[in-house]
């Protein structure tokens, strides 16, 4: 990377972003899943989760989300159901096939975090939590003065 672009913590950031999301993707195409379907595996509760909540969890426009739910749906990892109690409530749940793909994603996630926590020190980790904490309170106040 340019050395004039090694000060610029949003570069930093991005750069880092980019090779994780590209690592994810390769990931996930090797078990015919997309980066959002891992993740909606990954937030779906034993005991059902609203669909309308995952999409704030997850920072997923509704449209996006809508689709990559009908996907899954078509592929059998999840199922929909209308509770009982109000019929305009909608839980997901996952099916056995989706149970697997989720235990594919969470080994894979547990394996990259631990080869991370391997190499970086619980200070180190900490400050970086705590930077990544700030970043988003700083990017919540220049959003609000826009």
């Amino acid at each position: 990377m340019n050395e004039k672009k090694l000060g610029l913590i949003d570069v930093q950031v991005r750069h880092a972003w980019h090779r994780i999301y590209r690592m994810y993707n390769q990931k996930a195409m090797a078990h015919g899943l997309t980066i959002s379907a891992g993740f909606i595996l990954m937030n779906i509760d034993k005991t059902g989760t609203p669909s309308t909540s995952l999409g704030p969890r997850m920072g997923m426009e509704p449209t996006s989300l809508s689709r990559t739910l009908k996907s899954m749906e078509d592929q059998g990892w999840i199922r929909r159901e209308i509770t009982s109690l109000d019929k305009r409530k909608v839980l997901i749940f996952l099916t056995n096939e989706g149970l697997k793909k989720r235990n594919i994603v969470r080994d894979f996630l547990v394996d990259f975090n631990e080869k991370i926590s391997q190499r970086i020190s619980q200070k180190e980790l900490h400050g970086f939590f705590k930077t990544m904490q700030v970043m988003d309170e700083i990017i919540d106040e220049v959003v609000k003065t826009d």
